[in-house]
């Protein structure tokens, strides 16, 4: 067994887990309890599978989806998309009045694993448990695949660590280009390249996305050079 790391919000049990690992995360559904939708911030930060998912699901833009529903922030280095969350509670735009996810079935990412974690090791990733994330008493063990509850995890998996890899080219190329003849000209236009080719560039939610973004990726890469 490991032992926490803190005693922040930040703490974990000091494990790292795999897809085919129980961890403690079964919340009844989260009935009667909406804590971990309010109170966020900008955290949570959309990957272009989201968007693909919430232009699909509520059939609008991410044009439309930009009056109300998401925002843009810098995120390690580039600009990009995270859920609005309103009021003195930060509660997020998609709880309705009973405290219910009205976007449950495509829900974003970090929602989706909460109240676990990501950690990207060599091309590889582990999960892992925030002690502190979730309010619900008495969680039961699941399965972090049944968990995550994706139709491949593994496929997502490979999508997740490429994305990971390539926001790391763009912030790096931001960051050199900050620094040229002290001008944030090419640090701006990394993030447009960023926000237009995979954000503001419409999906063909008929299609398979993970082939719409492997298209993206390479003409993304070569973008940056």
């Amino acid at each position: 067994m490991g032992t926490e790391q803190n005693q922040g919000p930040g703490a974990t049990d000091g494990r790292k887990y795999s897809l085919n690992d129980m961890v403690r995360t079964g919340c009844d559904g989260c009935r009667g309890c909406s804590a971990c939708c309010q109170g966020m911030g900008s955290s949570i930060v959309l990957n272009p599978k989201d968007v693909y998912h919430l232009t699909g699901g509520l059939g609008m833009s991410f044009q439309e989806l930009m009056t109300d529903k998401i925002e843009l922030q810098v995120a390690d280095g580039i600009i990009l998309p995270n859920l609005r969350m309103d009021g003195e509670t930060e509660r997020c735009v998609f709880l309705n009045a009973q405290g219910r996810c009205t976007i449950h079935d495509f829900r974003p990412d970090i929602c989706r694993i909460f109240p676990l974690g990501r950690s990207y090791e060599e091309d590889k990733i582990y999960y892992i448990y925030l002690v502190n994330g979730c309010k619900k008493p008495g969680r039961t063990k699941v399965k972090v695949r049944k968990w995550i509850d994706v139709q491949d995890a593994e496929k997502d998996e490979e999508f997740l660590i490429k994305w990971h890899n390539f926001r790391k080219a763009a912030r790096d190329a931001a960051r050199k280009g900050a620094g040229v003849h002290n001008s944030l000209e090419q640090a701006k236009a990394v993030s447009m390249n960023v926000l237009k080719r995979f954000y503001l560039m419409p999906y063909d939610t008929d299609r398979d996305f993970y082939r719409q973004f492997d298209e993206r990726l390479k003409t993304g890469y070569e973008e940056l050079e």
